[in-house]
């Protein structure tokens, strides 16, 4: 699995890029919009701190059910049928772009699962069939895993710099 920052990290990212390069008006995804999307990309490991919560505070014993109903694909359905009814339902592009940014994110950390480490339940419930790549899974050198959240930010601030000469402010 990737790391919390790796999720949070590229989801702030490929909202960046969208907001810099796809979009071309800038104030059409807001800059704080970017934080919210990076705390979506979390939100689908939110199963972790409620199984040790369940287990090991309230006492009860329950199996192990990470990467179960949150990494299926029905929370960014759910999402996404919510955006769709804001965008009905509110003329102001930013209430209805925020639920689809909150999509983004989560789907992103679903993205970033199937493909780099493990595999999925796209479908659980009804389905316990797990897909994925598992790209960085067979790889036998943790420290490499590890270290690419560090050669993502370093790439991401370089980009930054070289866009909005972000030396300029020091």
């Amino acid at each position: 699995m990737p790391q919390a920052v790796v999720h949070v990290l590229l989801t702030i990212i490929a909202l960046d890029l969208i907001r810099d390069y796809a979009v071309r008006k800038r104030n059409l995804i807001p800059l704080h919009y970017l934080f919210v999307g990076g705390i979506a990309g979390l939100i689908p490991d939110a199963d972790i701190p409620v199984y040790w919560l369940v287990k090991n505070v309230l006492g009860y014993e329950v199996g192990w059910f990470h990467r179960t109903i949150t990494h299926s694909l029905m929370f960014p359905a759910a999402m996404l049928l919510i955006t769709l009814i804001a965008v009905l339902l509110f003329r102001d592009k930013k209430r209805w772009l925020f639920f689809a940014v909150l999509t983004f994110g989560f789907s992103m950390h679903l993205l970033l699962d199937g493909l780099l480490t493990g595999y999925i339940p796209l479908f659980y419930p009804f389905s316990d069939v797990r897909y994925g790549l598992n790209l960085l899974g067979n790889i036998g050198w943790p420290a490499i895993v590890e270290g690419l959240e560090a050669v993502i930010l370093l790439v991401w601030l370089y980009d930054l710099d070289r866009r909005h000469r972000l030396r300029d402010y020091w």
